[in-house]
């Protein structure tokens, strides 16, 4: 009998998802070009929204690396989960640094006015949910049990608890 890795066994990288959905977004605006940001908000406009958005979601990966440091444990999931994060930004969100991705690449869709990489957000969202997150719930709570089940019930998944 083998025993189960101590790992979630993710199917890639989330950064490399996140940065696969941007290129194909990107690829999908030159391939099809279709009506876009451009032709609804300025310049500026889609700079200030789109560096808004980019900025919110780096300094909530940021703050969710900060408290995985922390605690002492793992941020890369291929490596051993040490500690469950339950407090700081994980006491509103279970996913902190994917929704920080996810608001990075909104905001450079939206600040290239790429119509293509506001499609592939979804399509990336799903791969993240399905080959990640989902995975990483089971893992964690093959590794926590009670504790990860309990925190589960309080804490939404990609909301926010006010």
């Amino acid at each position: 009998m083998t025993a189960e890795p101590d790992h979630a066994g993710v199917i890639a990288p989330p950064p490399v998802i996140a940065v696969a959905a941007l290129v194909l977004g990107l690829a999908l605006d030159w391939l099809f070009p279709i009506p876009s940001l451009r032709s609804v908000l300025s310049l500026p406009a889609r700079l200030g929204l789109g560096g808004v958005a980019a900025m919110a979601g780096i300094a909530l990966a940021m703050r969710a690396e900060a408290s995985f440091r922390r605690i002492g444990t793992h941020a890369l999931p291929w490596k051993p989960a040490l500690q469950l994060a339950t407090a700081g930004i994980y006491a509103h969100t279970r996913n902190p640094m994917y929704l920080g991705l996810g608001l990075l690449v909104l905001g450079l869709g939206v600040a290239l006015g790429s119509s293509g990489t506001l499609l592939m957000l979804v399509p990336g969202a799903l791969v993240l949910h399905y080959g990640v997150v989902l995975r990483e719930e089971r893992y964690l709570d093959r590794k926590f049990g009670a504790g990860y089940r309990s925190f589960k019930a309080h804490v939404p998944r990609y909301g926010w608890r006010w």
